[in-house]
């Protein structure tokens, strides 16, 4: 069997796109051709035609790093805040919505809860503030509360819990969706403190419920671990109440009609 020779680049003698191809700049490479005869027709500058070259794969790497953070967010399904419905809801307040778009809150730690009744729009804002989150830079991850606690208590049977609760505190920004659908345990609820606990100020966390805090202790296995989690939370998460119909159920009675 005969063995392959390594082809080897000789930068003395090698062209601009074999070089940008040997240094891993692909999407640079493959548009040289069509960059060069712009440069030329319109009598670039050195330093110009050497901007354009690198701001071509400086986008292409942005957009690679976008798509990863987007994938490893875990999205259900991409939303915007543009794709919201405004008017629909009686009450929301817009513009804190938009403000919260600024991204500003990641950089202190903050975060925002999202209380209203199911079908209010909950869900969607805080995925679009998620999802405009991994577009400005920023690592996120979704989950649903009971997921995130089922998740945790397989991790502990399985002598992981360490690993798995670095995988909900380390990303900039976490959303924690349909808190207070379903009860927690003792095991369940003291996992959701350890989550909460361990970002308090090291994080930014979003989490929706269509639960007040005065019955969270409904929710979690004793009002004392209901007090702990609202006191972590309520100290640098803004609370914003969304009220109004199911929109679902709006869009459902339209498509009888």
């Amino acid at each position: 069997m005969k063995r392959k020779t390594k082809t080897r680049l000789n930068p003395e003698t090698a062209d601009l796109g074999e070089l940008l191809g040997y240094l891993g700049l692909r999407i640079t490479a493959a548009g040289t051709d069509g960059l060069i005869a712009e440069a030329v027709k319109h009598n670039w500058s050195h330093l110009k035609f050497l901007e354009a070259l690198v701001s071509r794969e400086a986008a292409a790497k942005r957009e690679r790093s976008i798509a990863a953070r987007v994938a490893q967010a875990g999205f259900p399904v991409i939303k915007t805040v543009d794709s919201f419905d405004f008017a629909f809801p009686k009450s929301v307040p817009r513009d804190r919505i938009l403000a919260a778009m600024s991204l500003r809150f990641i950089e202190g730690k903050e975060g925002f809860i999202f209380l209203g009744e199911p079908g209010t729009g909950k869900t969607h804002l805080a995925t679009a503030i998620g999802y405009g989150a991994c577009l400005g830079g920023y690592s996120a991850r979704y989950t649903t509360a009971i997921d995130m606690i089922n998740d945790l208590q397989a991790a502990q049977a399985g002598h992981q819990l360490r690993k798995a609760m670095g995988a909900y505190k380390r990303p900039e920004l976490l959303i924690i969706d349909e808190v207070g659908y379903l009860p927690f345990d003792d095991k369940g609820s003291n996992l959701f403190f350890q989550i909460i606990s361990a970002r308090y100020e090291t994080g930014s966390t979003i989490l929706t419920t269509n639960q007040p805090f005065a019955k969270w202790g409904e929710t979690f296995a004793n009002n004392t671990v209901a007090s702990a989690i609202v006191d972590r939370l309520s100290h640098h998460n803004e609370l914003i109440r969304i009220t109004g119909d199911s929109y679902r159920a709006h869009k459902r009675k339209q498509s009888k009609e």
